[in-house]
């Protein structure tokens, strides 16, 4: 795989995973990149330029294979393999994340999740106890934990995200609303539910400003 792939075409990969999942569910098994544009909103060309990156895939008057194409660019995202998980907090949106169910269709395993509230130890999700945070240092080394989904306050994260990283975590899913110091090797996709908020309110914001634009009109 070439060194100098965008960000932009590594980020838009795990959408055309998915998009190939539902397809191969539905039974589809060729598609072509002006077919995948009119489901995705992407241009044909862009497919095709995101695809080359990675050798094409596909093949002139034929298309794309799409079982082919799900498992490559499942390989592609490492999801060949597969990724321990654990969840820290275990209050609604850590239980909700947990409840996941697709996660292991995606190659990763949730094993483990933690939480500081002694009365949650021994409740299970999923059947996976929720654990005390004291026992996280011993589950991390003994069960080769890959990723942490960071589900606590804001001011408790930092120091847990640099526990975790000393622990041995390389790639944190970060919900609390707190950008972490870490180290550059140190994978962190943050997900800030505040934000992402805003960012509807925006769109809701032009949404009404084209009423009102639309009923000045409609005045005069």
């Amino acid at each position: 795989m070439a060194d100098n792939i965008s960000t932009a075409v590594i980020n838009r990969l795990p959408r055309y995973y998915r998009y190939l999942g539902d397809l191969k569910e539905n039974g589809v098994v060729r598609i072509s990149s002006q077919e995948l544009s009119k489901k995705m909103n992407v241009t044909a060309s862009q497919i095709r330029q995101d695809f080359n990156n990675f050798g094409g895939f596909g093949q002139q008057g034929y298309g794309y294979n799409v079982e082919l194409l799900h498992t490559e660019i499942g390989k592609i995202l490492g999801l060949d393999k597969n990724f321990n998980l654990i969840v820290i907090g275990a209050g609604n949106l850590g239980q909700a994340i947990a409840n996941y169910k697709d996660f292991e269709k995606r190659g990763f395993s949730l094993v483990g999740i933690f939480d500081v509230n002694p009365k949650l130890s021994g409740i299970s999700i999923r059947d996976v106890p929720i654990r005390s945070i004291d026992e996280l240092e011993d589950f991390i080394k003994n069960n080769s934990v890959h990723i942490a989904a960071l589900t606590v306050p804001k001011l408790q994260a930092p120091e847990l995200a640099q526990n975790l990283v000393r622990f041995g975590i390389k790639a944190i899913w970060n919900f609390a609303p707190v950008d972490l110091n870490l180290p550059s090797d140190i994978v962190v996709e943050n997900v800030h539910l505040a934000e992402s908020l805003m960012q509807v309110s925006q769109v809701s914001y032009a949404l009404k400003a084209k009423e009102i634009e639309k009923d000045k009109e409609a005045k005069r």
